[in-house]
């Protein structure tokens, strides 16, 4: 595969990965989800395409989908760019400790009718064949609390 020189830092995490999930929040009822995540290099550019859809686990049903990039900007740092149906755009800058990648937002943007969010945070780690994430969120009144978790693995 020829990727980007800049690009070899997270080359770990390119690829189709697939899952499972658990949602909660203190405003929502517990959930579980399916995921698919793909990671792909643009040819000759140091970023990552990403895509990620999700799926209700037990009737299949859409559930969330979101679009960006991973962007390389220097040994060990990150910026991380997603656009989401729902109205949010999130702007991360993040650093790489082994496999392990930290993002936390520096802008969140929301469309006059999305649900606001003022925080985003995220971990991801990959162990061998192997993702998992945490994600925290924040809205109004309300600080960095714990969202999302997954397990996918490489496919």
């Amino acid at each position: 595969m020829d990727i980007h020189p800049d690009l070899r830092q997270v080359e770990f995490l390119i690829g189709r990965w697939v899952g499972r999930g658990s949602g909660f929040y203190p405003t929502i009822e517990p959930f579980e989800y399916l995921e698919e995540a793909t990671y792909q290099p643009a040819p000759g550019k140091p970023h990552l395409e990403y895509r990620q859809r999700t799926r209700n686990a037990f009737t299949g049903e859409p559930l969330h989908s979101e679009a960006g990039y991973l962007r390389a900007i220097g040994p060990g740092r990150l910026e991380l760019v997603i656009a989401q149906p729902t109205g949010v755009v999130e702007v991360h800058t993040g650093g790489l400790d082994g496999t392990h990648l930290h993002f936390r937002a520096v802008a969140v943007v929301c469309s006059p009718t999305a649900v606001e969010v003022t925080d985003v945070e995220r971990h991801l780690e990959v162990l061998g064949d192997e993702l998992s994430y945490r994600l925290s969120l924040a809205v109004p009144g309300r600080g960095l609390t714990p969202h999302l978790e997954a397990r996918l693995h490489r496919r």
